[in-house]
């Protein structure tokens, strides 16, 4: 297999932005004492809207308004991605708005069963040496890898 296929536009950029993101993360743990895991941000942001106790728990409801910044911090990223290093192309998908939406909601849910989503366990748990996150990661990548598989079979 030519590594080409795997990244049609090149390395480089993949690179960079974990390492932006590990800085990112570090930083944040650095200065404030806060991890930095996406997941979070999927129940504090409900907290605003269920009054559901679980919802409504002190660690969701005191954290809401850093995790909000914390989630627009990744679309200005992207914002300034695109506008600093593209060429202007507007990036798009062929999958409908209802799939995107029914999909990030079943990853959030699923994100909060797990207690925390890859970036929380894969980039936080993993450099805190968590045994639990280890475990989330090779269960997240078995299932990648598995699904990814069985698609590619299925569409063969």
């Amino acid at each position: 297999m030519d590594i080409s296929s795997l990244f049609p536009f090149g390395w480089s950029h993949y690179l960079v932005g974990g390492l932006i993101i590990g800085l990112g993360v570090a930083l944040l743990f650095v200065f404030t004492g806060l991890v930095g895991g996406m997941s979070s941000v999927y129940s504090s942001t409900w907290s605003y809207l269920v009054n559901r106790p679980f919802f409504q728990q002190a660690k969701f409801t005191q954290s809401r308004a850093w995790r909000l910044v914390y989630a627009a911090g990744l679309i200005v990223g992207a914002l300034v991605w695109w506008l600093a290093f593209s060429d202007g192309t507007a990036q798009h998908t062929g999958v409908p708005a209802w799939q995107l939406a029914v999909g990030g909601f079943i990853a959030g849910y699923g994100a909060r069963l797990g207690n925390g989503c890859t970036s929380g366990h894969g980039i936080c748990g993993l450099s805190s040496l968590s045994l639990p996150s280890l475990g989330a990661v090779l269960t997240f990548m078995a299932t990648a890898f598995l699904t990814a598989n069985l698609f590619a079979w299925v569409q063969a």
